[in-house]
C-alpha cells in the first residue's frame, strides 16, 4: 500500500533532489494506492471441489494473519469461524496441544510461520493418520515438502530447492491443477477396481462347469473345455477389460471422502459383487444354456457324449453354448462394471468408445471360433442355431439389468450424496 501526496514544485533547475526534508515539506495528502495480487478465477471453484471431496485445506504462510485470512476467505478456504494463529504460537505449543489444535480447528490459518512450524504441522497430521499434501515454492518450504506424503512445488515461481524436495511439480503454479490431479488419481483407482471386478466376475462361471462335472461323478459331461477357457481369458475378455481402464470419471467421484491410508483395491464388497452377484448369475445362465442344448437333444444324465456317439454333435453344440454364454455375459458385465453406484444412463452408453470397440472385437472373435471350420476343429466348437442365439441375446441384458437394480437399491438406501466433506 502506498500513500500519495503532492504540492506545487519550484522551478526544476532550482530544486535540489537530495534535500529530502525540503521535498517532503508542505505536502497535500491525495490518497492511498493498494496493490493486490488477485485470485485466479477458477480457484474458488477448485477450493469448493476440495471441500466436497473431503480434502481439508490449512493455510500456512509467512504473511500477516489479516492478509492471509482475507485471501483465504475470498478463495472460500475459510469462513467467519476460522482460527488464525502465528508461527511463534505454534512453536510454543507442545505436541499434545498442537494435535488438539489441529483436530479442533478444521479451518485453520497459520501466519508468520517458520519452516520448523510447517514441519511440525505436517508431522502432526501424518501421525494422526492423515495423508498430507504440502505445497510450497521457497527454500524454507523444502523440509515440509520432503516430509509430506506428497510434496507439491511450484514449477514457474518455485526455487530449485523446493522442486528437488517435492514429489510433484506444477508447471502452471495453479491450485486447480492439484484438484485435477486428485480427480485423475481417483479416476485411475476406480478404473482399476472396475477392471478387477470385470475379470473376477468371470472366474465363477468358468469354475462352476468343472464343479458340475466333478460333483456329478462324470454323469454330466464337462460343460467347457480348457481351450475354450483360454479363448475366453486371452481372447474375448482382454480388450474390454483394458478399455475399462479408460473410463471417464464417474458422477459423484469428487464427493467421496478420501480413502483411508490402509485401504486396498480389493474389498469384500467388490469381491461379493464380482464372485457372488455377477459371477453366480453368469454361472446360472451358462449352465442353463448348456443343459438347454443337451435336454433338447434327448440327453439324460449318464448318457455317452464322446466321439462316435449319437449325442456327440449335440455335446459340441452344448459346450459351444457355454463358451458363447460366458462371452455374452461378459458384455453385460462390462456395462455393469462401468459404474460402482451410478446408473448407466447417467454416464451414457456411448461415452467410452474404446469399450464398444472391445465388445465388437470379442463378439467377432467368438463368432469366428463358433462358425469357422478350422477354428471349430481346434477349439471343439460347433455352429449355434437360431434357438441358441435367441437365448444368448438375453444373457447380457439379464446380467447388466440385475446389477443396475442392485445399484438402484443401493442409491435408494443411502438417500444422500456420497461422501461427507471433512
Amino acid at each position: 500500500m502506498l500513500g500519495v501526496a503532492d504540492r506545487p514544485a519550484p522551478d526544476v533547475a532550482q530544486h535540489h533532489a537530495d534535500d529530502r526534508d525540503a521535498a517532503e515539506a508542505g505536502l497535500c495528502f491525495a490518497g492511498l494506492v493498494a496493490m493486490r495480487d488477485p485470485l485466479r478465477e477458477h480457484v474458488p471453484a477448485a477450493v469448493a471441489d476440495c471441500h466436497r471431496a473431503g480434502i481439508r485445506i490449512i493455510v500456512i504462510t509467512g504473511d500477516d494473519g489479516l492478509t492471509a485470512a482475507a485471501v483465504a476467505r475470498e478463495a472460500g478456504i475459510i469462513e467467519a469461524d476460522a482460527q488464525v494463529v502465528t508461527g511463534p504460537q505454534v512453536d510454543a505449543l507442545g505436541e499434545d496441544a498442537l494435535d488438539a489444535m489441529l483436530r479442533a480447528s478444521p479451518r485453520l490459518i497459520v501466519a508468520r510461520s517458520s519452516p520448523e512450524a510447517k514441519l511440525r504441522i505436517v508431522d502432526a497430521l501424518r501421525t494422526d493418520g492423515h495423508t498430507v499434501a504440502m505445497t510450497g515454492d521457497g527454500v524454507n518450504d523444502a523440509p515440509a515438502l520432503r516430509r509430506a506424503d506428497i510434496g507439491v512445488a511450484m514449477g514457474a515461481s518455485g526455487t530449485d530447492v523446493a522442486r528437488e524436495a517435492a514429489a510433484m511439480v506444477l508447471q502452471d503454479d495453479d491450485f486447480a491443477s492439484i484438484v485435477a490431479a486428485v480427480k485423475e488419481g481417483r479416476t485411475v483407482y476406480a478404473n482399476i477396481r472396475k477392471f478387477v471386478t470385470y475379470i473376477f466376475a468371470h472366474a465363477t462361471p468358468e469354475m462352476v462347469p468343472f464343479l458340475i462335472y466333478a460333483l456329478s461323478g462324470g454323469s454330466i459331461p464337462l460343460p467347457l473345455t480348457a481351450l475354450q477357457i483360454l479363448a475366453i481369458d486371452l481372447g474375448t475378455e482382454t480388450l474390454p477389460a483394458l478399455a475399462l481402464g479408460r473410463e471417464p470419471a464417474e458422477p459423484g467421484l469428487m464427493e467421496e471422502p478420501p480413502r483411508p491410508r490402509t485401504a486396498t483395491i480389493m474389498t469384500r464388497t467388490m469381491l461379493v459383487r464380482a464372485w457372488l452377484w455377477l459371477g453366480l448369475l453368469e454361472a446360472a445362465l451358462v449352465a442353463g444354456g448348456f443343459f438347454f442344448v443337451l435336454l433338447r437333444a434327448g440327453w439324460s444324465p449318464g448318457d455317452a457324449t464322446g466321439a462316435g456317439t449319437p449325442l456327440h454333435h449335440s455335446y459340441l453344440v452344448a459346450t459351444t453354448m457355454s463358451f458363447a454364454g460366458i462371452t455374452a455375459c461378459q458384455v453385460g458385465t462390462a456395462f455393469a462394471s462401468r459404474t460402482d453406484h451410478a446408473s448407466l444412463r447417467t454416464i451414457g452408453v456411448w461415452s467410452n468408445p474404446l469399450l464398444l470397440g472391445g465388445i465388437a472385437f470379442e463378439l467377432a472373435f467368438a463368432a469366428a471360433l463358433v462358425y469357422l471350420p478350422p477354428l471349430q476343429h481346434l477349439f471343439g466348437t460347433a455352429a449355434l442355431g437360431p434357438a441358441e442365439l435367441g437365448l444368448l441375446v438375453a444373457f447380457p441384458v439379464l446380467v447388466w439389468g440385475s446389477d443396475e437394480l442392485r445399484r438402484a437399491r443401493r442409491r435408494r438406501r443411502t438417500r444422500q450424496p456420497r461422501g461427507t466433506p471433512a
